[in-house]
């Protein structure tokens, strides 16, 4: 085990430690495992390697600095595309890495209310995030708390055999429910082109999607054709923010989703679909099973970006737009079969309890609700589905 003290680190408070933790983690052996010991570390962006665990032990945190020198602007995946943002305060680089844990009671505290602010003003790149992995097999991310991202907070791109467990990830408010000021696109866990993942036993409590599920966008997504699958979310419980989102960025494929077991609390949504023209490829077989949401927050009603306690959407950002008039179909022309709600119980004060609206030119097809107890502020919309089976669904609404 490497102590990030005896390579120079020191907590207190003021010194950036990136150097001597940086060190630790070039200096750590196969299977070896760098620890960070009780006290707050500041440091800037770290770089993680194959076949290691950072550990941050109980009581203790790694802080980003909030000065932009810290945060270099590299090349990665940012909302579908591939451009420039500012390095994350935990990266792996673009080269495949395997066997990596993140691990232990402590803190990953990204210190995004100041970045923010600094990245935006300088627009030399994309905001970073607080833990960015890319390309890894075998990642295991279990125990620690994650927060304030100056945007996504974690993000996980072209990773295979992921697990992650027990985690708590805060975007919009702190443990003791202060919010971070001037952050917005603060998701959760953003789940990009990967596949065969868990996530369990985990609170997400988000400025934005709780957990979106990602593959891609438009014709660049489409050309790198690298879906996400396989992806299992289960009792986890979720805290603001909108639920479980499949898209908007989809364009490289999403299929065999599973979300269950799962509590949304003040969240707006359980689940968004979105599949907009222009993104091509598919959304199929996604699950949503067991799952109960109370909503009293008035923040935010149906708007573009938000339609539904439970939505699937063919016009995700589009204020006013015609469900009427068919486009022309072709290769941006996306297909949503198979979406499923099972044993789904809402009460929501946000808005629509249901809202369901495919592409005049391609319907979404085969979308099942079964079980289903929702009540809203308005209660079921629904336009270009194809095969929509309602089994034992109460939808009630305060308002016509």
């Amino acid at each position: 085990m490497l102590n990030i003290t005896d390579y120079g680190a020191v907590a207190d408070g003021v010194t950036v430690n990136t150097k001597a933790i940086q060190r630790a983690i070039d200096l750590c052996g196969k299977g070896d495992t760098v620890y960070v010991p009780k006290g707050t570390f500041i440091t800037g962006a770290l770089y993680l390697k194959s076949n290691m665990t950072l550990f941050i032990g109980e009581g203790a945190k790694l802080m980003g600095s909030g000065s932009i020198e810290d945060f270099p602007v590299m090349g990665y995946p940012f909302e579908g595309l591939d451009q420039l943002c500012y390095a994350s305060l935990i990266n792996t680089d673009g080269a495949p890495h395997k066997n990596i844990t993140i691990d232990g009671k402590g803190v990953i505290d990204a210190n995004g209310a100041a970045l923010f602010a600094i990245e935006m003003n300088e627009k030399k790149g994309k905001r970073g995030r607080a833990v960015c992995i890319r390309n890894t097999k075998n990642l295991v991310i279990k125990n620690v708390t994650i927060r304030q991202s100056p945007s996504w907070c974690l993000h996980l791109i072209y990773c295979k055999d992921v697990v992650i467990d027990n985690i708590s990830v805060h975007t919009k408010y702190d443990e003791e429910g202060r919010r971070y000021e001037g952050i917005f696109n603060g998701d959760g866990i953003d789940i990009d082109s990967c596949r065969d993942v868990s996530v369990t036993n985990s609170l997400i409590a988000s400025q934005d999607d709780c957990i979106a599920v990602k593959s891609g966008r438009d014709e660049e997504g489409r050309r790198v054709g690298i879906p996400s699958k396989r992806v299992t979310i289960e009792n986890c419980r979720f805290m603001s923010g909108f639920g479980v989102a499949i898209g908007s960025e989809m364009s490289g494929g999403v299929r065999d989703v599973y979300v269950r077991g799962c509590r949304f609390e003040n969240a707006f949504s359980i689940a968004s679909v979105k599949a907009i023209r222009g993104r091509g490829s598919y959304i199929k077989n996604i699950h949503y099973e067991d799952c109960s949401l109370v909503n009293n927050d008035r923040e935010i009603s149906d708007s573009r970006w938000f339609r539904g306690a439970l939505y699937l959407d063919g016009f995700y950002g589009d204020a006013e737009f015609d469900a009427d008039t068919p486009a022309e179909v072709n290769d941006g022309t996306p297909k949503v079969d198979g979406i499923y709600f099972k044993n789904i119980d809402i009460k929501t004060v946000g808005g629509n309890a249901v809202y369901m609206c495919g592409l005049p030119e391609r319907h979404f097809k085969n979308v099942c609700l079964e079980n289903v107890k929702a009540h809203g502020r308005y209660g079921i919309k629904h336009k270009n589905i194809d095969n929509l089976k309602l089994i034992n669904v109460d939808i009630t609404s305060d308002e016509e």
